[in-house]
């Protein structure tokens, strides 16, 4: 019988799969979800969360969705830290002509992370 994760893990990937070719990660009792090595969502705690930045997180706010809240446990005081994540909006769960749009936003995200954390090229060196 699969579990509970496991099942969450299966429909998410099939409400992505128009995405193209998606692989998942266990990682720290979830998942995370890759499409073409890129990541751009993560399963946690039974929900299907959807990387944001600047330009997308105003949308996923505004459709009543949750940023990804976990608790470090550092010297045994737990202090929360805000990823940037948010829950998919609860209609998109439901199909993956709902899912696209949202799907597509945390690519464009995870790209736009991506592109920044590239060290700029160097300039090239004159010839001698």
């Amino acid at each position: 019988m699969a579990s509970r994760p496991a099942q969450l893990l299966e429909h998410c990937l099939e409400l992505l799969a128009p995405l193209g070719a998606l692989r998942s990660r266990g990682m720290f009792g979830g998942y995370g979800l890759y499409a073409d090595d890129l990541f751009f969502a993560l399963i946690a705690f039974d929900r299907l969360y959807l990387k944001v930045n600047e330009q997308t997180r105003p949308q996923f706010e505004a459709a009543g969705c949750e940023p990804f809240v976990y608790e470090t446990q550092k010297s045994g005081k737990g202090k929360p830290v805000t990823m940037s994540y948010f829950t998919a909006p609860e209609d998109a769960m439901e199909s993956p002509a709902f899912m696209q749009p949202w799907a597509r936003l945390a690519l464009e995200a995870a790209l736009r992370a991506r592109a920044a954390k590239k060290p700029a090229a160097r300039p090239a060196r004159p010839a001698r």
